[in-house]
This record gives structure tokens, sequence and C-alpha cells, in this order.
């Protein structure tokens, strides 16, 4: 591919986003997290002052992944801060999985902390699931799900992140069989500290997945705010995934 047709393909990409934006309604700002009171709170990052205006905090607890000791069987991996008494509103306890092939003991590690943060006074909304679920996979990820969901407490709530590719290329059976099991979706529209450039396109098509969904944002990252957004009865608002300040 010559060097002059590259440029002709992402100038015409460029402009294709901005026509859609601007037929859409869109208006393009970067992500101000003052301007939100729903954030992820992840390992490693330090306290901001927009935390005294959160309303509802997804604070990560684990990972579940092999270790280097076992690499056959995944283990939950204690991460993020100390369980402790937090004032929100909603506060959601979140486990980043990389296999969902999980062994009796950390269903019982999972349950034992998020009941520790219950007894803290925290209002604990539910139990979050973090995890790249591919579209061919995505079968598998829902059985995985069922099962979490029975055994969870009934008063928790059960949330997901979800990838922008399932509103186009998900079974739509498999996204079917979510509701009544999950009672949200979080998308996210970035990866790593970076908003997805084509996150637009996928827009449109959320709300057909048939559930409540959020919007995962990116603290600084790029947003277009499409009109008929909040026109959808699935829509729940945003999430910021704040991240360490330069």
């Amino acid at each position: 591919m010559t060097t002059r047709f590259r440029w002709r393909m992402i100038a015409g990409g460029l402009i294709g986003l901005l026509m859609a934006g601007f037929s859409s309604g869109m208006t393009w700002a970067a992500v101000d997290a003052r301007e939100h009171d729903a954030f992820w709170l992840w390992t490693g990052v330090a306290t901001q002052p927009v935390l005294d205006q959160a309303r509802t905090l997804y604070v990560l607890q684990g990972q579940i992944s092999a270790t280097r000791r076992d690499r056959q069987t995944p283990a939950l991996i204690a991460q993020g801060m100390s369980v402790t008494r937090l004032p929100q509103r909603e506060v959601w306890i979140v486990y980043r999985a990389h296999s969902l092939r999980w062994p009796e003991s950390i269903y019982k590690q999972l349950l034992g902390q998020v009941q520790r943060w219950r007894d803290t006074g925290t209002a604990v909304a539910g139990v979050q699931i973090d995890f790249d679920a591919r579209t061919l996979y995505l079968q598998e990820y829902v059985v995985f799900l069922k099962d979490l969901r029975q055994r969870l407490p009934p008063e928790l709530k059960l949330s997901i992140t979800g990838l922008m590719d399932w509103s186009s290329n998900a079974d739509s059976r498999a996204i079917g069989e979510l509701k009544g099991v999950v009672d949200e979706v979080v998308v996210q529209t970035y990866q790593g500290r970076h908003s997805i450039p084509d996150y637009a396109a996928y827009l449109p098509r959320i709300s057909r997945l048939g559930l409540p969904f959020k919007i995962g944002l990116v603290q600084g990252g790029e947003w277009q705010a499409p009109r008929y957004l909040q026109d959808s009865p699935w829509f729940r608002g945003y999430v910021v995934f704040l991240l360490n300040q330069k």
C-alpha cells in the first residue's frame, strides 16, 4: 500500500466519522470527570478530588487468573483498596476475569469478600465482572453468568462490562439469554488510556441489545454525545474510568 493511498484511506475514514457526528447531532469533547458522578476505581490510581462528588463507584477488588505456581487452575488475586466503609450511594465490587473456569474456592473467596464490604455499612449494589468476552465465546460466558447469578444473594445485582461489537456481531440468542441474568452492561468505548477511534459507528446499535446499559468512558478520552442516546429506554448513564493525572 503506498503512502499516498494510505493517507487517503485515513482521511476518508476521518471525514466519514465527522459526517456521522454532524448528522446525528454529536458534540465533540474530551471526557471531563467533573461532569460525571460514577467512576471505576482501579488499582494503582491515586485519589482525585472528583471522587468527592461520586454517587456510584465500581471498585476493583481482585483478578481471576492463573498464577506462576499453577498455570492450569485460576486463582483470585486480591487487588485494589482495602475493605472500608464508603459513603457513596451505590458501590459495585469489581473482579477482572481472565478465565471463566473457576474452582469453588474462588466463589467462596468472592462471596466472602463481598460480605465483608457489606458488613462495613457500605451500600453494596452488587458485583461486576470485567471480562473481555469475544463474540465467538459469548455463549460460554452466558452459562458462566447464569451460574454466578444463582450463587449471589438475591438482593445483589450483577453487572458486566461489554464490548462494542456485541451490538453487531454477537449471537442474538446468546444476548437474549442475558435478560433476567444481568442487571446492566457497561459498554466500554476505550482501550487502555485511549478512546477507540471508530466507537461512534457502534453506538446506534447498542440499544438493540435489549439490555439496560451504561457507556464506559476513559478520563480525558474523546467522547461524542449523540442526542438519540438519551432517548433510549435502555440507557442508564455513564461510568468514567479514572486515570492517574500526568
